[in-house]
């Protein structure tokens, strides 16, 4: 009978340690936002894991103190909300943090010095490719390797599904790979260098679309063609 109540104990404390903690990572994960739930880099993957492991420690763990559990729990999910604000103010942290894409294949060619940044073989790069249905590497303009691990490709002109080969229509290649010019109002400087492009091209072409000030865009990009994109500040 003792061992039948104890039994019966352990089953209903079970049972509330696994609701409260459901609850609470419910809340943390909605506070986090959906940054953290689409674990879009290295830092969000481990972190997401580690939440997680944390929550099933407190849920299945009769041993583990559920207090001190809980502040665990949410310190850690407190810790990444600051780490987030944190990388949203500085870009070197956001780079030291999330790393930053690496280029695989640059106009067509595979860089060697991207595969040895990415640590990857070619093994690798063509598996990637072909989860995308592209067989060879001459149909690839550009590869990037992002942040989470994903491969985003740039087909060449000629090589777009249905579309100017088969009509026979002029595929030309594009100019520039599309690039981050602007961000929260500040010039990227290294990706212009990058490009071959001077700043006062950039003021030029804003001049163009009216715009006098840099602090006035929020976004702007460099399009494969070699025009601007330009998302203006809301209420400037």
């Amino acid at each position: 009978m003792e061992l039948d109540g104890l039994l019966e104990l352990k089953f209903w404390e079970m049972l509330l340690r696994t609701t409260t903690a459901f609850i609470i990572l419910l809340i943390l994960a909605r506070i986090m936002g959906k940054k953290q739930i689409s674990q879009l880099t290295f830092f969000h993957y481990v972190t997401g894991i580690t939440i997680g492991s944390i929550a099933a420690e407190i849920s299945v763990n009769a041993e583990t103190h559920f207090y001190n559990g809980s502040i665990s729990l949410i310190w850690w999910a407190l810790l990444t909300v600051f780490v987030n604000f944190l990388t949203i103010k500085s870009k070197k942290l956001r780079k030291l943090l999330d790393d930053q894409p690496t280029i695989l294949i640059l106009k067509g060619k595979i860089s060697e010095q991207g595969m040895k940044k990415a640590r990857f073989t070619l093994n690798d790069l063509n598996m990637m490719l072909r989860e995308q249905g592209i067989f060879t590497v001459t149909d690839v303009n550009y590869a990037i390797l992002e942040t989470n691990g994903e491969l985003s490709v740039l087909k060449k002109a000629s090589q777009e599904p249905a579309t100017r080969k088969d009509v026979n229509a002029p595929s030309p290649e594009p100019k520039y790979l599309p690039t981050e010019i602007i961000s929260d109002g500040k010039l990227m400087k290294e990706n212009l260098t990058e490009l071959h492009l001077t700043e006062e091209w950039v003021y030029l072409q804003l001049k163009k679309k009216g715009i006098g000030n840099v602090e006035q865009v929020f976004y702007a990009e460099i399009l494969g063609d070699g025009t601007l994109h330009v998302d203006e500040r809301t209420g400037q």
